[in-house]
Order: structure tokens, then C-alpha cells, then sequence
């Protein structure tokens, strides 16, 4: 069990951060998208009878113009963005990066700026593909996801946090 809480509190390894930052990433990530699709399916309706947890779950949606499906995808990572940036920021700073190159709040502060600017370009990288090539908004969810993903760990490890 110590030899446990070991790996998983060391910050200097960097294949072991990697692999922390994935499985906290993906945490974050499974945090992420239960906010979104439930926000696009329940509060501001962006969701296609032919998504994949639509049809997955047999959920009935109502047709929804294009227009207001571009519009309801932003409004929904939004609001899923504000509740996974604080999961993520809280379990980086616990077990993958090491904190205190900035003050506390600067850290907070550059932590949401780059995740909102990563966020801001996957999510027009999604909306574009909503809008122009008519995809769904689970496939325009993931090509956010990995767009912001591999900006986030870069920014994080080697400007926020001390490596």
C-alpha cells in the first residue's frame, strides 16, 4: 500500500506523470461529457436522433436546426467546461504536476485561461464540423476532446506547473 501511494504521489518520472495525467485527464474527461450531453439533452437541446448515446439509449429528440445545434454545442461545453477544469485542475495538482512555480491564485488563473483557450479552439474546430460538414455532435464532441487534450498537457507541463 505505501509502495502505492508512492507512484502515485511522484511528479518527477515522467512516464508515470504521463500516464497519471491520462487516467486524471480521462476522469476529467468522463466528467466533461456527462455535463455536456446532459445540458445539450436537457437544457439547450443540441443533440441528432443518429448520436451515438441518442441511439445508445434510445433517448427521443426533438428536430433541431443547424443554426441553433452550432449555437446549443458552445452554450453546452461552456457549462461542462467550468464543472471538468476544477476536477482536472484539482486531481493535476494532486498527483501529476507539481505546483507553486506561480502563487496559488496566478496558478488558478493560467490553469483556466490556457483551458479556456484550448477549449475555445476545440470547440470551434467542433462547431465547424456541426456546421459546414453537417456531423454529429458526438463526433464534433471528440475532435474538441483531443484538440484541447494535447494543447492542455503541453501548456500545463511546461508553463503552469513545474514539469
Amino acid at each position: 500500500m505505501a509502495n502505492l501511494k508512492k507512484v502515485l504521489l511522484e511528479k518527477n518520472h515522467s512516464g508515470i506523470q504521463f500516464i497519471k495525467y491520462s487516467l486524471c485527464g480521462g476522469f476529467a474527461l468522463g466528467i466533461d461529457m456527462a455535463v455536456c450531453f446532459l445540458v445539450a439533452w436537457l437544457l439547450f437541446p443540441a443533440l441528432t436522433q443518429d448520436d451515438v448515446l441518442v441511439r445508445l439509449f434510445n433517448m427521443q429528440v426533438d428536430p433541431i436546426e443547424e443554426s441553433v445545434r452550432v449555437v446549443n454545442f458552445r452554450i453546452s461545453n461552456v457549462c461542462a467546461f467550468m464543472v471538468s477544469n476544477l476536477v482536472a485542475y484539482l486531481l493535476n495538482v494532486r498527483f501529476v504536476f507539481e505546483a507553486g512555480k506561480h502563487s496559488r491564485w496566478k496558478e488558478i488563473g493560467l490553469f483556466y485561461l490556457v483551458s479556456a483557450i484550448s477549449v475555445g479552439i476545440g470547440t470551434e474546430i467542433g462547431a465547424t464540423l456541426i456546421r459546414n460538414f453537417g456531423l454529429s455532435f458526438s463526433f464534433s464532441y471528440v475532435a474538441k476532446a483531443v484538440s484541447t487534450t494535447l494543447i492542455n498537457f503541453v501548456a500545463r507541463k511546461f508553463i503552469i506547473f513545474r514539469g
